[in-house]
C-alpha cells in the first residue's frame, strides 16, 4: 500500500508516494532521484547513506521513509556555505583530498557536519565525557565520532585533516 510522504529535501519540499516498507534511502534515490546518499551495505554499517535528518546525522538505510513525514533532509548536495558556495566541510574535504573514489564522500561530509554540530552543541562522546566544558576536538575525538563512516580507499588522513580544519583546529 502506497502512502503520500512529504519531505523537504535540500531545501525543496517534495511529495512522493512510497510503500510503507520503503527505506528513506530508497525513497530518496529511487523515487526522488536524489543520489547523494549512497547505498553501500544496506545494513547501517558503512555510513555511505548518511544525511542530516532534521539537523542530526542519520543512516537512511535503517529507517522507514513513512516515519519521517514532514522531515527536513539535507544531503551533501544540499549543503551551502554562508555565501551560497561550498560548505566549510566540503571545502575542507577538497583542501585536504579527503576522498579518493568519492563513493563514501557524501556520507562522510554529512557525518562531519553532524559531528561539528554535535560538538558545538556540547554533546559528549565516551572519549570526552570526563572532560570539563568545551573540550578541544582532538584527533581521537574525531576518529571516534566518525567511526560509523567507512572509506574503502583509506582516505582517513585527509578526512581527519578536513574535519580538523572545518572545526577550526587546523
Amino acid at each position: 500500500m502506497d502512502v503520500d510522504l512529504t519531505l523537504t529535501v535540500d531545501g525543496t519540499e517534495r511529495t512522493v508516494a512510497v510503500d510503507t516498507r520503503t527505506t528513506l534511502l530508497d525513497a530518496l534515490r529511487e523515487r526522488l532521484g536524489v543520489t547523494n546518499p549512497k547505498k553501500g551495505c544496506d545494513h547501517g554499517q558503512c555510513g555511505s547513506c548518511t544525511v542530516l535528518l532534521d539537523g542530526r546525522r542519520h543512516l537512511t538505510c535503517l529507517t522507514l521513509a513513512v516515519a519521517h513525514e514532514g522531515a527536513e533532509v539535507v544531503t551533501a548536495g544540499g549543503l551551502r556555505g554562508a555565501d551560497g558556495g561550498l560548505h566549510p566541510v566540503q571545502q575542507a574535504f577538497l583542501d585536504h583530498d579527503g576522498f579518493q573514489c568519492g563513493y563514501c564522500t557524501p556520507g562522510q561530509v554529512c557525518s562531519a557536519v553532524g559531528v561539528l554540530d554535535e560538538v558545538r552543541a556540547g554533546h559528549r562522546s565516551h572519549v570526552t565525557e570526563d572532560l570539563e566544558a568545551d573540550p578541544e576536538l582532538t584527533d581521537d575525538e574525531i576518529r571516534e565520532r566518525m567511526s560509523g563512516n567507512l572509506c574503502r580507499c583509506g582516505a582517513y588522513p585527509g578526512i581527519l585533516a578536513a574535519v580538523r580544519q572545518a572545526g577550526g583546529a587546523a
